[in-house]
């Protein structure tokens, strides 16, 4: 792994029987196209406010879609899932985890998002596209009018189809498995799920994510999280080796005020 005295990009928490967070150090970058056209407040361009092209990162690490002190509404179901889930992360972590991720199944969306990784948006016409640095996962979000297939399969990211209201863009999926988490402390969801996420740029550096959860079989009622986001504009999304990743955790470690970021 290539560590160098330049802007850090990623943490990488591989949590299997006592792994952990590691750090993978980006090489700086010219700022990307975007963020040179952009205005210091998006808002103020709506051409700008519209364009959320860029690498961005997560404002705050965090396991769970819901904030503290508050609960998810949990059908019979969704309580029996939840407790029978047994996380791999943070404190919740436990030798016999059950975590989907821990097992090397994909995340998942919105569990993607807890993944201490930038992403990177990239938009043309009819069509945004999100890499993500975890597993270089890709996902599709279809703007050019087109609904959900009728014959639509179950696959682990879903169908996702995007439209504009303003300067947000609305995020429709579904098409969902049922074996993904929704997060790492273990919300369940069943095939059911469906998901509307709106993002936009409340500044030129930020980028929030207000996703409703709609899934009968494990929730009582539909209800909403929200993920923020920090534009990075000399960042790269760069290989991601699990390997060299874990390797490298002990040098985080000592580099990191503090100590490792759970």
């Amino acid at each position: 792994m290539r560590w160098r005295p330049v802007t850090v990009s990623a943490l990488a928490v591989l949590t299997a029987v006592g792994f952990s967070s590691s750090l993978l150090a980006q090489n700086a970058a010219p700022p990307t196209a975007a963020a040179v056209s952009n205005t210091s407040n998006a808002t103020k361009d709506p051409s700008s406010a519209r364009d959320f092209s860029g690498v961005w990162t997560q404002d705050r690490m965090s396991n769970s879609l819901t904030e503290k002190g508050t609960e998810a509404p949990l059908t019979a179901w969704g309580k029996a899932q939840l407790s029978a889930n047994q996380p791999a992360h943070g404190n919740d972590q436990t030798l016999a985890s059950t975590d989907p991720v821990h097992n090397c199944f994909p995340p998942g969306i919105p569990r993607l998002y807890f993944e201490p990784f930038p992403m990177e948006i990239m938009q043309a016409p009819g069509r945004v596209v999100v890499v993500f640095e975890y597993d270089h996962f890709v996902r599709y979000i279809n703007t050019d009018g087109r609904q959900h297939p009728a014959d639509l399969s179950a696959t682990w990211m879903g169908n996702a189809i995007g439209h504009w209201d303003g300067d947000t863009l609305v995020v429709d999926t579904i098409g969902f498995n049922d074996k993904t988490w929704l997060d790492r402390v273990g919300h369940p969801h069943s095939d059911a799920l469906h998901l509307i996420e709106r993002l936009r740029r409340t500044d030129h550096d930020t980028l929030v994510d207000d996703i409703t959860i709609d899934d009968s079989k494990a929730y009582t009622k539909p209800w909403t999280a929200q993920r923020v986001f920090k534009l990075k504009p000399k960042w790269e999304i760069i290989e991601f080796v699990c390997e060299d990743t874990y390797l490298n955790f002990n040098d985080y470690q000592k580099k990191t005020v503090g100590g490792p970021v759970k």
